[in-house]
């Protein structure tokens, strides 16, 4: 081969690389212009899933007062570390098809037959959550209500009443009225947006201490450990004819038990790790819950969950608000006192 075939055959060999390096680095550059869509679209898509009311707004200064602001030193923290007060409702949605399946009923409207104030202690490396059973007699105070006007003040009426007379705000106003305490944020997740939770997190493990056998949830476990997917704990959730008398404070013990489920398995599962089921549980979360408007874009939900990072399923105590049977109705019960007011008043220290 001549000197000058040679130089032709490296040139041609010069132009191939370069030809495989330029569409090498395009295909770089196509793949990295995709992922930040990607991405970009992800975000956009998860805080555009977030519902959110305007509590403060509607309910403005006549409310209990916020807990004690933190230290001057605490205060410098990169992320807030006061104490907390968030009002969490379960929605018993009556529409939807997905919240039909899940035995949410033929109706329209919702009712909150799930209410927990969760108080996160200062620090934010313990917690504390009270259950409210929803057939506790209250006296549901006036409500503003979203289309102008406001409800009438209710004497003896049901706890949970007051989700399905005027939404939310109604909803805060009157944990705020029975408690003295202030909720600081509210949260509501649908039937279907717990399932979907679950079964995005992989299932919850419980262990059940008596045999549960309740055809209205559909549910049927012997007692023992069992390995529950999002339909199967939505029923745990919501079972109550299955267990003890058949009340709602049955249920509540269930309901307290998945809470702290719901917790380790959260804390187990590394989600960091694995983008596509933290994208599927982020997607999940964002879809099914509504919020105040302080919690209601996905940078304040990352910076609430950051600040949790410290508070472990160990240092989580979940209680019921002491009740007894109301007198005028066996089927409902009112605040025992004075320990209800007792354990009102340690959350707002």
């Amino acid at each position: 081969m001549t000197r000058h075939e040679e130089h032709g055959d490296a040139d041609i060999r010069v132009r191939r690389r370069s030809r495989t390096l330029r569409i090498a680095g395009l295909t770089l550059a196509a793949a990295l212009v995709l992922a930040t869509a990607t991405a970009g679209y992800a975000y956009w898509h998860l805080n555009h899933n977030i519902k959110s009311v305007d509590i403060n707004s509607a309910l403005g200064d006549d409310r209990p007062a916020p807990a004690p602001a933190p230290s001057a030193s605490s205060a410098a923290a990169p992320l807030p570390s006061g104490a907390l007060n968030i009002l969490v409702l379960g929605s018993d949605s009556r529409s939807g098809k997905a919240d039909k399946e899940l035995g949410g009923g033929d109706s329209e409207g919702a009712r909150s037959d799930t209410a927990m104030v969760v108080h996160i202690d200062a620090g934010r490396t313990a917690a504390t959550v009270v259950s409210i059973p929803r057939d506790t007699l209250v006296t549901r105070p006036s409500c503003p209500l979203p289309s102008g006007g406001e409800t009438a003040v209710a004497y003896g009426s049901m706890f949970n009443s007051a989700f399905s007379v005027g939404g939310p705000v109604c909803a805060v106003k009157t944990a705020e009225s029975v408690t003295g305490v202030r909720m600081d944020h509210f949260v509501e997740i649908d039937f279907a947006g717990f399932a979907k939770l679950v079964d995005a997190l992989g299932g919850v493990d419980v262990t059940t201490s008596q045999d549960i056998d309740d055809d209205k949830s559909h549910l049927h476990l012997k007692a023992g450990p069992h390995h529950l997917d999002g339909t199967q704990a939505l029923a745990l959730a919501r079972t109550r004819h299955g267990i003890g008398d058949g009340s709602d404070l049955g249920r509540i013990g269930l309901q307290q038990l998945l809470v702290k489920a719901l917790l380790e398995q959260i804390s187990g599962t590394n989600l960091l790790a694995d983008p596509a089921r933290l994208y599927q549980v982020a997607d999940a979360v964002t879809a099914s819950i509504t919020t105040d408007t302080g919690l209601d874009s996905l940078a304040e939900l990352t910076s609430l969950g950051q600040s949790l990072k410290g508070l472990s399923a160990d240092h989580v105590k979940t209680v019921m608000m002491p009740v007894v049977q109301a007198p005028s109705d066996p089927n409902r019960v009112i605040a025992k006192e004075p320990d209800a007011r007792n354990l009102w008043e340690s959350l707002r220290r």
